[in-house]
């Protein structure tokens, strides 16, 4: 259902009183919500509501509630389809075979696997957290970590969704990793895919800036230019000297205000730019100054 001028609220309150199994919001008016403020969820100009109902759901109950609890005389344009029985919480993994980055490092979803004798294999459910490995960004990154030597390093994954940038250094060899977002949900995306690739006692979790202590060799952080640019100066903190950093989630027209920003701490090595779906988007990597 597009929502017009409904408050997406109150429409989720009266599904969810129906007995939604989901809920989701979409953009339908083309409209990419792409830098959001550290914390903001905002919405789309134009936003698309759909929900997932059992087939014994009283449908045209839910529309009388709609009516009555909107104020509405008409609901806005809607459709009703019925899908096939499959297990929906599982269905993504269809569509997410194997990945390879760098020479060694695979991101692997389910119980799929990869044929490389030598493959080092992240296994991932990203739940509801951003980080597979799809997105150009998450991309960039994990071929970036996969040519480090990180044996005896301290990795910090600063923003880390599903956790997958902190996992994958784990398994690449180095000695600790951290991981910080502020989003509850990547926080339990981040320690349900430790545990499953046996690292979670390598591994500390944390939910603000607050609580990271000490200085690491290696930090990544995969987030939007805003925050980046913004936490400049407590994201370079964070890296000792001689210490590797990158940057990513940053488009092609963002990298010289990234770069003035890390200026006093890091000396930038080329960017890296890879193209997704008619954006360019960027990596910065470079060495901390004074070592």
């Amino acid at each position: 259902m597009d929502l017009e001028k409904l408050h997406p609220d109150r429409v989720e309150e009266v599904f969810a009183r129906h007995g939604a199994m989901s809920i989701t919001l979409t953009d339908a008016g083309d409209r990419p919500v792409l830098e959001p403020a550290p914390g903001d969820t905002p919405l789309w100009r134009d936003t698309r509501i759909a929900a997932l109902f059992s087939a014994d759901a009283d449908l045209n109950h839910l529309q009388h509630d709609l009516l009555q609890s909107l104020g509405l005389d008409t609901l806005p344009a809607h459709e009703i389809s019925a899908l096939p029985d499959r297990d929906w919480e599982r269905e993504w993994l269809r569509d997410f075979g194997p990945m390879r980055f760098g020479e060694r490092l695979w991101v692997c979803a389910g119980d799929s696997t990869a044929d490389d004798e030598d493959a080092v294999i992240v296994r991932l459910d990203p739940g509801l957290a951003f980080g597979t490995g799809t997105h150009a960004t998450t991309a960039l990154c994990l071929d970036w970590l996969d040519g480090l030597l990180l044996q005896d390093k301290r990795v910090l994954d600063y923003g880390c969704g599903s956790g997958v940038l902190a996992i994958a250094a784990l398994l690449l060899g180095c000695d600790s990793a951290a991981a910080m977002d502020i989003d509850p949900q990547a926080i339990t995306a981040t320690q349900s895919n430790a545990r499953r690739n046996d690292v979670a006692g390598r591994l500390s979790v944390h939910s603000s800036d607050a609580s990271l202590h000490g200085i690491f060799d290696v930090v990544v952080a995969n987030i939007l230019a805003g925050p980046i640019t913004a936490h400049a100066k407590t994201i370079a903190g964070h890296l000792g000297p001689g210490g590797r950093l990158a940057l990513s989630g940053i488009l092609a027209r963002q990298v010289n205000d990234v770069l003035r920003a890390y200026r006093p701490w890091i000396e930038f090595d080329e960017p890296a730019f890879r193209n997704q779906d008619g954006q360019s988007w960027a990596r910065l990597s470079g060495r901390r100054a004074g070592g």
